[in-house]
């Protein structure tokens, strides 16, 4: 199988972004050994945002070798080659930023970039799902 441009190019990004993903694995390391500085949900929102962006990473990769399997085009292409990198940004941003200030113990309104990767990430695999199933 030949990988088009498209997917070559976003294959290489995400496969940079797993550096820092291993990076933040090392924050996620100080973060729980420290006692104090931060509450509970920042722990607990901080492991989820790092949890979820390697998951998503991984799932993007996957992606794109399905969408080029099948030779995906149009909206199509876009879903399976995008959208879940999307959600790959916009769900641990959400879980970071949601929780960053001093003592946060609830969300703020960055939260709603949870919600976006989620209907990202929704997106994304429904298209290349039915495209795999149709094509």
């Amino acid at each position: 199988m030949e990988l088009s441009p498209a997917t070559t190019g976003t294959a290489g990004i995400l496969l940079l972004t797993i550096v820092l993903v291993e990076y933040g694995g090392t924050f996620m390391f100080r973060l729980l050994r420290a006692q104090t500085g931060y509450t509970d949900f920042q722990r607990s929102s901080f492991r989820a945002g790092h949890a979820h962006a390697g998951v998503l990473v991984m799932l993007s990769l996957v992606a794109l070798l399905y969408a080029d399997a099948i030779e995906v085009t149009g909206i199509g292409a876009w879903a399976g080659r995008s959208a879940i990198p999307l959600a790959a940004i916009f769900m641990p941003a959400g879980f970071f930023f949601s929780a960053m200030g001093e003592g946060r113990t609830s969300p703020n309104r960055l939260r709603i970039l949870v919600y976006l990767g989620a209907v990202s990430l929704a997106i994304g695999v429904v298209s290349l799902g039915i495209a795999l199933l149709v094509g």
